[in-house]
């Protein structure tokens, strides 16, 4: 499954998120609490083998159980989901920033060709691929 947590929460949060059947009961656990026979319903998988999977999601911080009598659970914490989020908005700024330049040159060439009304002048190539 899961490496044991390490001293870095993202690493351990992102192993956590890395297995689907993980995330589908992240995904039920948005609409409210859970037991373990509700989350582990949609899988053809024994309850002990979700239960690992429900403490590979507790020891990442990504769920909390509870008890209250014989019922245990399950609920979304979403603190480590922000952290994730937190870490990924840098790089969600430099493709943002990268596809506004990509934006700005091609209305750039756009613009040329309106003006000139055709493309650009070409280098033209011979049969070999070289300059002429």
């Amino acid at each position: 499954m899961v490496a044991p947590a390490s001293s870095d929460p993202i690493s351990t949060t992102f192993a956590a998120l890395a297995d689907p059947t993980r995330r589908a009961i992240l995904a039920r656990l948005t609409s409210g609490e859970a037991s373990v026979t509700e989350l582990a319903e949609p899988f053809e998988m024994s309850l002990p083998a979700v239960s690992k999977h429900l403490k590979v999601l507790e020891r990442a911080g990504l769920i909390a159980r509870s008890r209250e009598a014989q019922w245990r659970p399950c609920r979304l914490e979403a603190g480590p989901l922000k952290d994730a989020d937190d870490w990924l908005e840098r790089y969600r700024r430099f493709w943002e920033e990268s596809f506004d330049r990509l934006d700005e040159y091609l209305g750039e060439i756009q613009e040329r060709e309106k003006k000139f009304g055709r493309k650009p002048p070409q280098e033209k190539e011979d049969q070999n691929g070289r300059d002429r």
